[in-house]
């Protein structure tokens, strides 16, 4: 006895507990979303940390934008989680829509692994931000107060992004207060500070609401898509599908709604996917088109009912009212009755008279529905419940419009008595009605006057401060000129050096494109003149009636010069074809000259003839020199020997050496017309190799001297070459 009376309390305990916790979790949702503001900085430096995710076990995420602030909607007792690749993650409980710092200290504990640890704080020194969060505070209790909380922070605030924000929080205060004209007013204001795609989203919003629906377009077709949060861009989606709504472009309307439930059902933002069903069913509706409507409706109203319990039945009582539109009195007085018992159930915060959400109304539409029906034994009880209801809530029209439908209910009935009974208490109700709107437009043409006193005020503020600033810059104007001076003075000396460079840098290219083009001049005149020697072997050959010799010579003399053609164009070519022309071109001087010198021509194994290169038809007039001037002269045979050796890893020299008669006896021999030909052609030499010496900096050196000191002295010509 005594254990099963052990298990019956402790099953009553776990079922208590759970009961609590589900209450918890109920009111946890039914409770108000405020705006939560915060920043995350290194605490060191207090620099900003960027691109930081912020997330709401609601629901809500945002990352810390470059300023290293956030803004989240939340509810008292949501979880704000804090995450970020360089730092430990941090869970905070949130109470209020409070201001939260974190600051980001160095782990020196750690240092190799470069994490960083969490200090919270809430901010309450910031002048500025206290200001904010009171004007926040009072944004839905008292509008006048929140207002003056956000003109003295605009008058605190000390950077533009502060201005901004202060107007920010004034177009939602006027937003709220259906003040639509005053809110598109301040979010345009907060706009030229900082193009916050926040701001632009509300800024739409605010148009739509004031009936500027071309405008509302225009700001929500300007904002970025790509810069958009997932959240963002449903919530701009459903802004343009509310526009092409209300301005009865229903096609349009659907398609903006899909794609914005797309994108939350992608993200699985749910609030946003109940929303957007309900919204595609309304259109769908309002197209005349009640079966497809119908098919959204119900998909929105079991989605409402995971959410919490006051989302479900404002999405029960729309439902209600689609079904109303269409004459389904049963569906439409099932789902009101579940309505009214959650209503009657649960208490609502922030539900007034203007909500659906109310007894009285819903008492009110179930016997309206009955009484469409003619069921008016079951009407005529709603009725009295919603008169009673409205009687006690104080919801006059109410209590009015049930009043007048009771007696018509009771005239069709047949209770006469009654329904003229009926009739003169919904007189009285229509005069206190009368009375009462009386009072309540006077009270909203004052609430009005003080509402447009106060932003005039904020107004002249901002131009109280646009005249300081205006001051302030014609003060500094004159230290501006001096500036603008001194920095034209820098900027002429530093145009006037980039124009010298500039000059320095022409002059230089075209000292260049000169030494090309004399180079090329100088190397027209060498082929006409080694052409013209070469002719003149083939006249000789022709001349002695020796054809044969005269052919073989000229097929050879074909073959140099094709080669001679196709290098008459380059500075340098290859060391490996100049000594091939070497070859080919002593051998045809030496087929005409074979009684009056041998040769060799002798190249070092070691060297790599890719290395190096060689003006073309440089070494050739000296080896013409030494056959035409030297070795054919000679009393007996002579001999010429050309050597290419390597004298270290980057230079390589080339010795032409013969045994002849030496250059002054081939002087004294000479006609005064050989003479001008040859000065001519070893100047053309001389001046290629001071050019070609001048652009590539000393890459060849000519050397000529006496070969040795007998009677036939003859020449040596030393060439050296230096490696690329």
């Amino acid at each position: 006895m005594q254990k099963l009376i052990k298990h019956i309390w402790i099953f009553f305990l776990w079922f208590g507990a759970i009961a609590v916790a589900q209450n918890e979790s109920v009111i946890n949702s039914e409770a108000p979303k405020f705006t939560v503001r915060g920043s995350v900085i290194e605490s060191d430096t207090n620099k900003a940390i960027q691109n930081v995710n912020i997330e709401v076990n609601g629901g809500s995420y945002t990352t810390t934008d470059v300023f290293g602030e956030f803004r989240i909607e939340a509810r008292k007792g949501d979880q704000l989680t804090i995450r970020h690749k360089d730092f430990e993650t941090v869970f905070y409980t949130i109470q209020s829509n409070e201001r939260i710092k974190v600051k980001v200290e160095p782990n020196t504990e750690a240092e190799e692994t470069k994490l960083k640890k969490i200090s919270r704080s809430i901010a309450g020194t910031e002048t500025f931000n206290n200001l904010i969060d009171s004007a926040e505070t009072y944004l839905k209790k008292d509008a006048k107060k929140s207002i003056e909380f956000a003109g003295d922070a605009l008058a605190k605030g000390s950077s533009v992004k502060q201005n901004s924000e202060a107007y920010e929080v004034l177009g939602d205060i006027y937003m709220h207060w259906k003040q639509y004209d005053l809110a598109v007013t301040n979010y345009r204001i907060s706009l030229q500070s900082n193009t916050a795609n926040t701001t632009k989203l509300k800024l739409a919003k605010a148009y739509r609401l004031n009936k500027n629906y071309q405008e509302s377009l225009e700001t929500y077709n300007s904002i970025s898509k790509k810069t958009l949060s997932n959240w963002q861009l449903v919530e701009l989606y459903e802004g343009v599908g509310d526009v092409y709504f209300a301005t009865q472009k229903h096609n349009e309307a659907v398609s903006n709604y899909q794609n914005g439930l797309e994108v939350a059902q992608q993200h699985l933002i749910t609030p946003k996917i109940t929303d957007l069903n309900s919204k595609i069913g309304q259109t769908y509706n309002a197209k005349g088109e009640p079966q497809r409507a119908k098919g959204f409706f119900k998909t929105s109203m079991s989605l409402a009912n995971t959410e919490n319990q006051k989302r479900a039945v404002e999405e029960q009582i729309k439902v209600a009212d689609f079904e109303n539109e269409n004459s389904n009195f049963s569906d439409e007085i099932e789902l009101r009755k579940k309505a009214l018992n959650t209503l009657q159930s649960v208490k609502f915060d922030s539900v007034d008279n203007s909500s659906a959400l109310t007894p009285q109304k819903q008492n009110y539409k179930i016997a309206n529905a009955y009484a469409a029906q003619k069921d008016y034994n079951n009407a005529i009880p709603y009725y009295q419940k919603s008169i009673t209801e409205a009687d006690s809530n104080a919801d006059l029209i109410v209590q009015k419009d049930a009043t007048r439908r009771l007696s018509e209910v009771y005239r069709d009935a047949g209770e006469f008595s009654k329904a003229l009974t009926t009739y003169q208490t919904y007189v009285e109700l229509v005069d206190k009605l009368y009375a009462q709107k009386e009072q309540e437009i006077a009270q909203a043409a004052k609430f009005s006057r003080d509402i447009a006193n106060k932003q005039n005020r904020i107004l002249s503020l901002e131009s109280d401060r646009a005249l300081n600033e205006s001051q302030y810059q014609l003060s500094s104007e004159q230290t501006k000129r001096q500036k603008l001076i001194i920095y034209s003075l820098i900027g002429g000396v530093l145009l006037l050096l980039i124009l010298a460079f500039l000059m320095f840098k022409y002059i230089k290219q075209q000292r260049l494109a000169n030494n090309l083009l004399a180079l090329k001049s100088l190397r027209s005149q060498m082929n006409p003149h080694f052409i013209f020697n070469a002719l003149n072997s083939v006249n000789s050959f022709i001349a002695s009636n020796d054809e044969r010799t005269a052919n073989k010579y000229l097929t050879d003399f074909s073959k140099l010069m094709r080669a001679v053609l196709e290098n008459s164009e380059e500075d340098f070519i290859p060391l490996e074809k100049e000594i091939q022309l070497l070859q080919l071109y002593t051998k045809l001087e030496h087929f005409r000259f074979k009684d009056k010198f041998d040769y060799t021509i002798a190249v070092d194994e070691n060297i790599n003839l890719q290395d190096f290169v060689i003006p073309p038809m440089l070494l050739q007039p000296y080896i013409e020199n030494a056959v035409w001037h030297g070795l054919r002269y000679k009393k007996t045979k002579g001999f010429l020997s050309i050597e290419i050796a390597q004298s270290n890893p980057d230079e390589i020299t080339i010795t032409i050496a013969d045994d002849g008669i030496g250059r002054t006896k081939s002087k004294a021999l000479k006609t005064e017309n050989q003479k001008k030909q040859n000065s001519k052609g070893m100047g053309n030499i001389k001046k290629r190799v001071a050019i070609l010496n001048t652009m590539y900096k000393d890459k060849v050196d000519v050397f000529i001297t006496d070969f040795q000191e007998e009677d036939d002295t003859g020449t040596q010509v030393v060439v050296t070459l230096k490696k690329d």
